[in-house]
């Protein structure tokens, strides 16, 4: 891109945790790249900011790029149980370019009191030692919670987050297993095209620090029977990345 222009800014998009594959990208080298091209980065943190990394840091702080970032957004609506949100520019330019054009910013209303003292308590438990005790619970969830699900012969996307994607390939599957899981009183995000490349559906599974062994039991014995049931999590011996290839469309 830069090549072709040398006058036009370049902005590089990411995310901290991928919501749909539960991996993160390399930071430290996306920065890199950027800075030498003359790119800028935004990292967009409302997955795992708070709920992963040093501190509740996320995934910037896990690789150690806290204050290197060009840009950095998130949202309150995950880890911080309310409304909002925020942008972080590590440049005077860009967060001036923003207050003066960002349609979000100008026509949007200011935080609620009720609205900004959740995030501010919810900010005080993440950088606690009751926030460090919360995150060590939901990693041993979210660990636990593959495991038995890999026991039942079903695949887990990426790594042990608060997401848990759970490959079913087909659309229909995914539908149908979804509609299973909802009458057994379990909630899951069924994901298909457009978010996901044709043919790679899948169930999002989405946990808590509270969550129970007994529920991770039940729970991923009741997904394991719901995607039997419907066909799903099969891909004729290739892995859920070799059965995306050539599947991507728009």
């Amino acid at each position: 891109i830069r090549v072709m222009d040398a006058v036009n800014g370049i902005l590089v998009v990411t995310e901290g945790l991928f919501s749909m594959d539960a991996d993160s990208p390399d930071l430290p080298l996306l920065q890199h790249l950027c800075r030498e091209y003359g790119a800028t980065l935004l990292v967009d943190v409302a997955h795992d900011l708070g709920a992963l990394g040093p501190g509740g840091g996320g995934v910037v702080a896990s690789q150690r790029m806290q204050g290197r970032i060009d840009i950095v957004m998130g949202s309150f609506s995950k880890t911080f149980a309310t409304n909002g949100g925020f942008v972080a520019c590590a440049q005077q330019s860009a967060r001036r370019q923003l207050q003066l054009y960002a349609g979000p910013h100008m026509f949007s209303n200011a935080l609620s009191p009720m609205q900004a003292a959740v995030a501010l308590e919810s900010l005080r438990i993440v950088a606690s030692g009751e926030g460090d005790g919360l995150r060590a619970d939901l990693m041993r969830n979210a660990v636990e919670l593959r495991a038995l699900l890999g026991c039942s012969g079903l695949h887990c996307l990426g790594g042990p987050s608060p997401i848990v994607p759970v490959w079913t390939g087909q659309e229909s599957a995914a539908r149908v297993a979804g509609m299973l899981l909802a009458r057994d009183a379990v909630f899951v995000n069924p994901v298909e095209f457009p978010g996901v490349p044709l043919g790679a559906a899948r169930l999002r599974l989405q946990l808590m620090a509270q969550h129970a062994p007994a529920q991770l039991r039940r729970g991923a014995s009741l997904v394991a029977n719901a995607c039997g049931r419907a066909g799903a999590g099969v891909f004729a011996g290739k892995s859920p990345r070799q059965a995306c290839q050539g599947r991507y469309r728009g």
